[in-house]
This record gives C-alpha cells, structure tokens and sequence, in this order.
C-alpha cells in the first residue's frame, strides 16, 4: 500500500534524546588522556549527534511517497485529508534541517581542531544542533499527524474498478461477496464509519476490484460535509464504472422514490459510466423498476453473470473512448 512504509515520525526532543544519548555512548569506554583524545573524543560526539540526525530526518523524508507519482486518486484523497502542498512544505523543511546539520557539524568539528579546550564547542555545536532540530518541531508533529492519517485510506489497486453506489441493505456487500467468490477485504476509511469493502476477480486474465464505499455512496449529498464531498469527487479518478443498486421490494427499509433520488444525484455528481440494477428479484414483493436496466438476486444469483458481463463491457467501452481521445488531448498542449 502507497502510504504503509511510513513509520511514526519522531518529535524533536525524542531525536534530540537519541542523537546525544548515541554519542555519549560513542565515547564511553575510551581513554582520553591527552589533548589530540580530547580533541578527537569531541570531534567524534559531534559528528556522531549529527549523523543520526541527519540519518533520521532523511529517513523520514524517503519514506513519504513523491507525490507528483501518486496515483491521482490518492493524490486527491491526499490532498483532501492533510494538503499536499503543505506535506511538501513540511518535508522540505525537514531537508533543509538534514543539510543544515551537516555544515554546521563540519564547521564546528573545525572549531574543536583550533581550540586548545575542545569541551565548550562541543557544547556549543550541541546547542546549535538542537536548536535546528526544535526549528522543525511543528513540521515532525504535523508530518506524524499526516501519517497516521494516511496509513488508513484503503488499499485501491490501480486496475479495472466496479464502485457500488446505493442505500444501505440494498445487497451491495453481498453482491462483493457473490462476484468475487471469497470474503472480500475490509479496509479502513477515513470518511466513513465503517470500512470500505473490496473485492477482486479475474477474467480473461486481467483482474478487477469491485469496490463499496458505506458512508459516502449511500445517502444524499445534502446529508455529506464538505470533506465527504469531495472524497466522492476523488472516486472519479479511478479507472472505475458504477453500478447502482436499488431494492424495488423496499425491504432495505427505504422508499423506493428515497432511493431513485440518490440515484439522480450519483448520476448528477458522477461522470463515470452507471449502470443501474435492481435487486432482490427473489422477494414477493419485488416489482420491475423503469430505472434499473437489469435485475438480480443476491440470494439465489439470479442475473448476476449478466450484469458482470454488462459492467465488463462498460469498463472496455470506457477504456476504448479513453484511448480515442487521447490523441486529442496531447494536440491541445
């Protein structure tokens, strides 16, 4: 997943404690019994605290993605959630204080060599050292907070994706389950109170993920904050179709008219290609809908393999008209 290698970012006196504590410990054991072992001794303290600064901040730089290589999905996510700009304001702060480390370290382990009483510069070094690294305080706490933010979007795959849209009890997570032939995964998001599910199949040997998102693609848009919104608008960058489901038995516990307005507001919102299929064609009380060009039943699988085999048209003719207007996209640059 894009954002797993990041580990907890340090705050500064946590670096500042194991950057001097590694150098004490550099010198312990060893006989300084003459200037040229002072010298030296204090030297080796100094560039010691700086190396595992200047290890530990370049670290934590490596470990964030490059953004501008980000899938634009989590791009946007990205930039919804914490801002990408300032993640790369904050990490290049943190490079700064990695390359201002180094000279000043190599400054002062000059001073030490010209001084006849090492100990003061070394102290002195210390001092600036720490002072740079309480510089970035703010940007360490604030890169940890990213991270944490982060680690939990879901693992979206950057293949051919079925988002479901619809009510809640519609069959939706039963329909993952049904197409996908095994428990699909549930993944921590950060917009919703429950994970979002997905599931993988392959056809033909290319795979696909069928993807339910609860909490953003089953309400009105009048009942989503702002944050919420513009999670949906991320879900555009997928290479994605959506399917809409509704429950004509009403049996989900909501009207049938509730439902065909939250289909007129995905199809509002959503410049994906929809496909809109009505389920739970096993119920008594089930009746045929103008608005769903298909029916299924989750239940006894009725319909299933002729709605998958829709969606995978509509994914191809996607990827076709995708193609056809590429050409023109790079004459317009």
């Amino acid at each position: 997943m894009t954002f797993e290698k990041i580990h907890t970012v340090p705050t500064s006196q946590e670096l500042i404690n194991k950057a001097f504590k590694r150098a004490a410990r550099a010198m312990s054991g060893k006989t300084i019994d003459s200037r040229d072992s002072r010298l030296r001794a204090n030297e080796s303290m100094i560039l010691t605290a700086a190396n595992i600064f200047t290890d530990n901040l370049s670290n934590i730089v490596r470990r964030f993605p490059s953004f501008d290589q980000l899938p634009k999905f989590y791009y946007e996510l990205t930039d919804i959630l914490v801002g990408v700009e300032k993640l790369k304001m904050s990490l290049a702060s943190i490079d700064w204080a990695s390359r201002k480390i180094h000279e000043v370290a190599r400054s002062y382990v000059g001073n030490v060599r010209n001084s006849d009483i090492p100990e003061p510069v070394r102290k002195e070094a210390f001092g600036r050292l720490a002072s740079i690294i309480k510089s970035i305080d703010k940007d360490l706490l604030f890169l940890n907070e990213a991270r944490n933010i982060l680690r939990k979007l879901p693992d979206v795959k950057e293949e051919p994706t079925i988002v479901i849209a619809g009510y809640p009890n519609v069959g939706k997570s039963s329909f993952v389950s049904k197409v996908t032939g095994a428990s699909p995964e549930i993944a921590p998001y950060p917009f919703t109170t429950k994970g979002v599910t997905i599931g993988h199949f392959t056809r033909e040997g290319v795979r696909y993920q069928v993807m339910d998102t609860p909490g953003l693609l089953d309400r009105p848009m009048s009942e989503r904050n702002y944050i919420e919104r513009q999670a949906i608008t991320a879900i555009q960058f997928l290479d994605a179709v959506v399917m809409f489901m509704i429950d004509p038995s009403e049996s989900c516990g909501y009207e049938l008219e509730d439902q065909k307005r939250l289909l007129a507001e995905i199809r509002e919102n959503f410049k994906l290609p929809l496909l809109v299929v009505a389920n739970k064609a096993d119920r008594p009380e089930f009746r045929k809908t103008e608005e769903a060009e298909l029916s299924i039943s989750t239940i006894t699988g009725e319909g299933i393999e002729k709605v998958m085999n829709r969606l995978l048209e509509m994914i191809e003719e996607k990827r076709l008209l995708s193609s056809a207007e590429e050409p023109d996209k790079e004459l317009t640059i």
